[in-house]
């Protein structure tokens, strides 16, 4: 009879509970340390726990959906919105609706506990959405993403958030900016959560047009990506049930680098490959979470929309949903811009065919 060896774990304290880890030397980051052993499993539950505090005040409250890597970083991973049925009686979750009027009873991370308990599921990053608990229709977050195109320096990036910092100052709100831990760099605002989900996109997206408007060689607000250039302001990434990396997150990136909240005074000379795993909790500790007062901030969306209804009399419609919301008020077609302009103007043999036929049924009336 084969002998089945025992499965290695350990167990860590995390906000007062024992949290047992599975296969805790698991590498899962093989390359972040070139001629040294890559980063453990426990190695991304300890750094969670060592910026528990920072972590969690980017995600209290907040449900959010499980990406989850049981290989690591470097193998597949699926996304899980569900929280398993053999999940803790402590685990705290909440039932979040999606466009499609579907549920499912998510994630809530208020602590260190269910930091390690959703690492050792095999989570790395988290992805909240911008609404609390106590109001899942109204967030009560606005997010600004820069997605640089390809090609895009890293300056002009920088360049881009620190005119978006600008156009909010402008319209009385404040942003708190993290480096994404990929290419780009997000901007959080924390607003009173008064307006709904179609109203937070509307405000998202005028601002992204002021930005496209003051830097239009940087910046655009263009959906399609044939139309993009330069810096894509992702006002999409407002819509309900997007979600996007929380501070402090750690990436699925070979070098484990860090979804960073960042000074605006730190912006102009920011490198995200100084902000990892491994360097981001010494960084915590000798000078303070730049966020940790984010929700003494939160701001009104008066002048944002006041901009997104003077857009719309200067003839600026809504711009196109994410492919799998169903079609809005006011949204144009939501076909690509060269597609469009295919059909607009037919082939020249079925161009032919359409005068043939034409001429065909004027013949046959008499007229």
């Amino acid at each position: 009879m084969r002998s089945v060896a025992k499965r290695e774990y350990t167990t860590v304290e995390a906000a007062g509970r024992e949290v047992r880890i599975s296969s805790p030397s698991k590498v899962y980051f093989p390359k972040a340390r070139p001629g040294k052993k890559g980063f453990t499993k426990l190695d991304l539950v300890e750094y969670y726990l060592a910026v528990e505090d920072a972590a969690v005040n980017q995600l209290r409250e907040r449900p959010g959906t499980m990406k989850r890597f049981v290989d690591g970083a470097a193998g597949e991973f699926f996304f899980q919105k569900r929280v398993p049925k053999y999940a803790p009686d402590w685990l705290q979750t909440a039932n979040f609706t999606f466009p499609s009027g579907r549920t499912a009873t998510e994630l809530v991370v208020n602590d260190g506990a269910h930091l390690a308990w959703a690492v050792n599921l095999g989570v790395i990053d988290f992805n909240p959405h911008p609404v609390r608990r106590a109001d899942l229709d109204r967030p009560d977050e606005l997010r600004v993403d820069l997605d640089p195109q390809p090609g895009v320096r890293w300056n002009t990036v920088r360049q881009v958030a620190v005119c978006v910092k600008e156009v909010l100052t402008d319209h009385d709100l404040i942003g708190f900016p993290k480096t994404s831990g990929s290419r780009g760099i997000h901007v959080n605002v924390r607003i009173r959560p008064e307006w709904d989900y179609v109203e937070v996109r509307r405000a998202a997206l005028a601002l992204a047009r002021e930005v496209e408007r003051r830097v239009p060689r940087k910046a655009t607000s263009k959906w399609w990506k044939e139309e993009r250039h330069g810096v894509f302001v992702d006002y999409n990434q407002n819509a309900r049930d997007r979600t996007i990396a929380s501070g402090y997150s750690v990436r699925p990136v070979p070098d484990a680098k860090v979804c960073c909240p960042v000074t605006w005074r730190e912006v102009p000379d920011v490198e995200p490959g100084d902000l990892r795993l491994d360097t981001v909790p010494a960084r915590v500790e000798k000078t303070g979470d730049p966020a940790a007062d984010i929700d003494a901030h939160a701001g009104s969306l008066d002048q944002p929309l006041d901009l997104a209804r003077r857009d719309e009399e200067e003839g600026l419609g809504d711009a196109p949903w994410p492919p799998h919301f169903r079609k809005q008020p006011g949204e144009g077609r939501r076909v690509q811009p060269s597609k469009a302009k295919k059909r607009a103007k037919p082939e020249p043999k079925a161009r032919a065919r359409a005068e043939k036929n034409a001429a065909r049924k004027t013949r046959g009336t008499g007229t």
